[in-house]
């Protein structure tokens, strides 16, 4: 989050506004709800994590324990079983 000097940002009108709500201090401004973008939209990071569940599952069903799973993907026994038993 980078900080912005109010001056340089709103109107002379707006700000004497703001400033009668609060000043000198740190007001957060949040992006508007479609602005938000949801968690790995941005990255590659979504699909390379379904692409691994997807191989998890085929493993499992091809007959591979859970145990071995959780060795080979670094993950806990736990979160193999929510991979594999989740409908998807």
């Amino acid at each position: 989050m980078k900080y912005s000097k109010a001056e340089s940002i709103f109107p002379e009108e707006l700000l004497r506004i703001i400033q009668e709500y609060v000043q000198g201090e740190l007001v957060y401004i949040p992006k508007p709800k479609e602005a938000h973008l949801k968690w790995g939209e941005k990255t590659e990071s979504k699909s390379r994590v379904s692409a691994r569940n997807a191989e998890i599952k085929s493993l499992f069903c091809n007959g591979v324990r859970i145990e071995e799973l959780a060795g080979r993907y670094f993950l806990s026994c736990e979160s193999i079983k929510k991979i594999v038993y989740t409908k998807n």
